[in-house]
């Protein structure tokens, strides 16, 4: 029994001193620090400085780890989204070239359409992944494993053994100075003291150097972390950035070509050819409010511009009709009671059948660019 008791006090002493190392160990900040030794005020300013630049130097390390970590997932699942996105716009193009319908092409122009324009995207994806990797995430890995932060490091380690063999020689002083006090003058004693007391001063002074070269060289690796990391942050929005502006245009495009595919499949047969053709349109006079022709009694309506799609291809068959295809957008800028509207399209303008036309409210951008 008595060896069982004895047993567990030695276990509870291990113990004690285990906690007592780690308490030495982590309770100075960070870095293996302790406060015990009494120093003047200039020394523990320089001492919680240090401190508080390995905590900030420390944070900021594990924050570029975490954002290379990132960028490294991104590249890894954005590669295989490439990878389907291509057999996507393959399996498109692959479809358009071989064209099985019996009634018409449109499927496969808007096959081919939507592939080429996959494909471009997916090309857009890789040059982001690649940019990401060489401006993010290569730069931000070379600085946490880079020199200056480990030797900054080593020099904070330094400086703290320092400070620890200058707390033992100022504790060493203390007892030679108990002796010397209780050693009735005994010369030797006082020699001692003198020597310990010497060699305290110039730990102290070799501290206080150290602790400044450290906190530069901290110093110096914090604002390089700030600024580093800052540039690779506002570098990543602006990869994505034009990322995303460039596949918009992209899609802006698509969606012009693919909805002007869908309203000729969608839309009802061209008019008969046996249906009679407009009037010949307004003259120049009749078309300005000049005079009224006693054969061609119509009104022109100019009260406001408006723009349209063209449904139907019309041919022009005088200089003052305009030419039209189907998907095209027209500036309409007079409408005649008798079918006939004046517009402007490409650059060119001229008469044309309005019921060959239909009223938009809203247009892709790219294609108001592509009416003048």
């Amino acid at each position: 029994m008595e060896a069982i008791k004895r047993q567990a006090s030695r276990i509870r002493e291990q113990v004690a001193r285990q906690q007592q190392a780690v308490l030495k160990q982590f309770g100075g900040g960070g870095y293996g620090g302790s406060d015990n030794i009494v120093t003047d005020e200039t020394e523990l300013r320089q001492y919680q400085k240090l401190e508080k630049l390995y905590l900030s130097t420390r944070a900021a390390k594990h924050f570029q780890k975490d954002i290379v970590r990132g960028v490294e997932g991104y590249i890894v699942t954005g590669s295989k989204q490439v990878e389907i996105g291509a057999k996507l716009s393959e399996d498109g193009r692959k479809y358009g070239s071989v064209n099985t319908c019996t009634t018409g092409n449109t499927l496969s122009k808007a096959a081919i359409s939507f592939g080429r324009a996959r494909a471009q995207m997916e090309k857009e994806h890789g040059k982001l992944l690649k940019a990401l990797g060489t401006q993010v995430a290569e730069p931000l890995r070379a600085m946490v494993l880079g020199a200056p932060l480990e030797d900054a490091r080593h020099l904070c380690q330094r400086y703290d053994r320092m400070r620890q063999e200058t707390e033992a020689q100022a504790v060493d002083v203390s007892k030679r100075q108990a002796k010397v006090r209780d050693g009735m003058g005994n010369p030797d004693i006082a020699l001692k003291l003198e020597a310990a007391e010497t060699k305290l001063q110039d730990l102290k002074s070799n501290m206080t150097i150290l602790g400044k070269e450290a906190a530069a060289a901290m110093s110096a690796v914090e604002a390089q972390q700030q600024r580093l990391t800052l540039q690779r942050l506002v570098s990543m929005v602006e990869l994505e950035r034009t990322y995303h502006q460039r596949v918009l245009q992209i899609l802006d495009q698509l969606e012009g070509e693919m909805l002007s595919k869908q309203q000729c499949i969608e839309a009802p047969s061209s008019p008969g050819l046996d249906s009679p053709p407009p009037g010949p349109p307004p003259s120049y006079e009749e078309a300005n409010g000049i005079y009224a022709s006693p054969t061609n009694n119509q009104s022109i309506d100019s009260t406001s511009y408006f723009l349209g799609e063209v449904m139907y291809a019309f041919h022009a068959e005088s200089d003052v009709e305009l030419n039209l295809s189907v998907g095209e957008y027209v500036v309409v800028r007079k409408v005649s009671n008798n079918g006939w509207a004046e517009g402007e399209c490409k650059g060119k303008a001229g008469w044309f059948p309005y019921g060959y036309v239909e009223r938009r409210e809203r247009v892709l951008a790219s294609k108001v660019v592509e009416i003048f």
